[in-house]
């Protein structure tokens, strides 16, 4: 089994490019000085060749290998970052090579999550290249007798800039390997003029892969003698196990061990969840022998949490004072003064992100060693979860990643790499634990549900002079320690980020405790921050007799940069950039509104039996404007029959791959507004699998979904995660504006028939 999968379609991606190019991937990483000190202590331990750092390879027959330390898991990082680095580079990709990193700190931030692929990191990703660049060019130089800047690197080769001369980029490692490597700040990047690919529509590099089923996810991974594991795991969070009978298990031809792993302990983090795994020769041997274990469970203290009470304590917990994490003006006194107050309330559930492949990970521990084998968005935290729970150092552990068939922030938990490796130690062979679509729904790390309270102060004129928004949510950190009320980091997605021209503010967080596990999903927090306050702005609109459009620029304000002080707060963790970088942009957020209306035909949003509704969101230093129009049936059913986005993402490196993320987003929150939920009995989830958790199919999806991408020379934002947020407000208010009826809760289909 080789420890890095080489994965790539040269001539697809040709024929698609229609220019002299192949297909790579780059991965990325936390500035430049870490990867700098990486490449240098690497690069003896690289093959022959140069080795600028730990992501490029010039072999002597001139072939470049780029690593790629990102997961991909459909985004199609590998489809696009791999452009910039052959750009700066000068390097011709049908003669480049893409290996996928195993989990590893040299490579700096290998977390693919938060929409940070891009945004953060693209210079750095760019001085990779560049370096490398800049040896060959450089030895170049010396042979030719004649300084760097008189030379060019393009077309895989070193060209005299008078193009009589040119040298291989082959015929160059051997006098380059000998150059001392430059630092990354003396490293100069070309100019933005020179930058070929950049902003270039570009195939999907994997699409190939993906159709004739060559790629290579985490259940097609073998290892000789290995044995496959499915667990029967408390149904409870928190709960374990009383007593088991394994007996009727190991009677199931295949069944060859029965183990009870160890219950967990809180704070849960990555642990696994405990139970009793059945280990065969094969998956369907394996689940038969799971059903027919005889467990009794002790559930534990969450055996109480039920989602209709759980419901009315959030209910309960907005009603009331919270702490205050944003405060401009005196809400108190703006809001006894108002001509008119409107409060409205809005509730979301838990969601699961239930990707199409479910959890999956082979683990071989043996002679003081561990190898794992995942589908992982998080390969570093999975080689510290498998280290701890093997007993070893870090160093003698490796984490090989595959493609992942969706991952949406599940896999970037490591708790199914703890659960593979104990078992592959206990059994003494190699394992594969398989999850099932029913274990990945009902153990899930769920996106946290919530309650918004939202109260506005009109004057006379109708003008908003009072803003007040209260939050209740377990958030994230409730999963790695004793935490029952989301925090003002929590709630820089859409509540402290917001641009608002209202001279009286206030965000206050509510008391929310946690009963099962909470974790990140794709857009996180904004989702049920941007539902509340579009459906806030939209009723506003409604009560004011004012159009939704005009109303939400209202109360946004006049183009211009929000100050901190202007917010009413004293520092934005802002996703993990400087606010001088990407400040909060009111004039961003409202171009994104004004174009999209224009492109979907706002002023005309109710004709012919439909009714168009918009939203807007600043996410992930994204900016996103959404319209969507819906119709009933012929049966009386909502549909969402088009859907038009505007995103304003700084600069964008691989339009392609934009407008799949935009697209991607629409469907993926309509699964969020129309039928989404997880819900909570005796506190056992509800749900198992697709019959009762529905998503959105083939014959729900819009028949038109057009995405506008504003031109921009900013600093990359985000692009995975801020399409989803403005999709479900947009939908709910586009209901109001068809039927009347308003959606202060969601999943849509408890209100209506959807």
């Amino acid at each position: 089994m080789t420890k890095l999968l080489t994965l790539i379609s040269r001539r697809s991606f040709l024929e698609g490019l229609n220019l002299s190019v192949g297909g790579l991937a780059l991965g990325v990483f936390s500035g430049g000085a870490a990867v700098a000190a990486a490449g240098a202590s690497n690069t003896a331990k690289s093959a022959p060749g140069l080795n600028p750092n730990v992501f490029v390879h010039v072999a002597p027959d001139g072939g470049v290998t780029i690593v790629c330390a990102r997961s991909e898991m459909g985004q199609g990082i590998r489809s696009s970052l791999p452009v910039l680095i052959a750009d700066e580079m000068g390097a011709d990709m049908a003669r480049v090579t893409v290996v996928q990193a195993d989990g590893d700190k040299v490579y700096g931030d290998q977390n693919t999550d938060g929409s940070s692929s891009v945004r953060g990191v693209y210079d750095d990703i760019r001085r990779m290249g560049a370096t490398a660049r800049e040896m060959l060019v450089a030895a170049a130089a010396r042979r030719w007798k004649v300084k760097p800047e008189a030379c060019e690197a393009r077309d895989h080769a070193v060209f005299l800039r008078d193009g009589k001369r040119s040298l291989g980029f082959g015929e160059l490692v051997a006098d380059a390997a000998k150059l001392k490597v430059p630092k990354a700040a003396d490293v100069k990047l070309r100019p933005k003029n020179e930058l070929r690919l950049v902003g270039r529509q570009m195939p999907l590099l994997d699409g190939p892969a993906y159709v004739t089923g060559t790629a290579v996810f985490g259940a097609d991974i073998r290892l000789p003698g290995m044995l496959i594991a499915v667990v029967a795991r408390p149904p409870v969070v928190g709960g374990k196990v009383v007593r088991f009978d394994a007996t009727r298990a190991l009677a199931v031809p295949g069944v060859k061990k029965v183990l009870e792993l160890p219950a967990p302990k809180a704070p849960y983090t990555f642990q696994f969840w405990g139970g009793v795994a059945v280990l065969a020769e094969n998956t369907w041997a394996a689940m038969r022998g799971r059903e027919a274990l005889d467990i009794t469970w002790e559930d534990g203290p969450n055996a109480s949490y039920d989602s209709t009470t759980y419901r009315e304590q959030l209910t309960a917990s907005i009603r009331a004072p919270g702490t205050v994490a944003r405060n401009v003006g005196d809400i108190d006194a703006a809001l006894a003064s108002a001509a008119r107050v409107f409060e409205a309330e809005y509730h979301v559930p838990h969601q699961p992100h239930v990707p199409m492949e479910p959890p999956v990970a082979l683990a071989r521990v043996e002679d003081g060693t561990c190898e794992v084998w995942a589908p992982t968005q998080h390969p570093q935290a999975a080689r510290s979860v498998a280290a701890a729970t093997a007993g070893l150092p870090e160093e003698k552990v490796q984490v090989h990643v595959t493609f992942l068939g969706g991952g949406f922030g599940r896999k970037s938990k490591a708790d199914f790499i703890a659960e593979v490796v104990w078992l592959a130690k206990e059994a003494g062979v190699p394992v594969r634990v398989q999850w099932t679509r029913e274990d990945d729904l009902r153990h899930d790390y769920y996106h946290s549900v919530s309650a918004q309270q939202l109260t506005a102060g009109l004057d006379a004129s109708g003008k908003v002079i009072a803003w007040r928004h209260r939050t209740a949510f377990p958030p994230i950190a409730s999963t790695f320690g004793e935490v029952t009320r989301p925090s003002p980091a929590d709630l820089q997605q859409g509540v402290l980020d917001l641009a608002l021209s209202v001279p009286n503010v206030r965000a206050e967080t509510c008391e929310a405790p946690p009963h099962v596990r909470i974790g990140w999903l794709r857009s996180v927090y904004n989702i049920f921050h941007a539902f509340s306050v579009n459906s806030f702005v939209d009723e506003l609109a409604h009560l004011r007799g004012t159009d939704p459009r005009d109303m939400l620029l209202e109360v946004l304000g006049p183009p211009r940069v929000a100050t901190l002080k202007e917010l009413g707060i004293s520092s934005l963790r802002n996703y993990g950039a400087s606010v001088e970088d990407h400040p909060v942009d009111a004039g961003r957020l409202r171009g994104v509104i004004e174009r999209v209306t224009e492109i979907s035909g706002w002023n005309e949003r109710k004709k012919n039996g439909r009714a168009l509704g918009l939203a807007a969101h600043r996410s992930f230093l994204s900016y996103v404007a959404v319209v969507a129009s819906v119709v009933k049936d012929d049966k009386g059913r909502i549909r969402v029959d088009e859907a038009w986005v505007a995103v304003d993402a700084g600069t964008i490196l691989n339009p392609d791959r934009v407008r799949s993320q935009m697209e991607g987003s629409i469907i993926f929150g309509m699964s969020i507004a129309l039928h989404g939920a997880v819900t909570m009995k005796g506190g056992v989830t509800e749900q198992s699998n697709f019959r009762d958790l529905k998503l959105v199919r083939i014959g729900e999806a819009p028949r038109k979904i057009h995405v506008d991408i504003i031109p921009s020379e900013l600093p990359s934002g985000g692009i995975g995660e801020p399409g989803v947020p403005p999709v479900a407000p947009a939908i709910a208010n586009a209901v109001f504006a068809l039927t009347g009826t308003r959606i202060r809760e969601l999943p849509i289909s408890r209100t209506l028939d959807v």
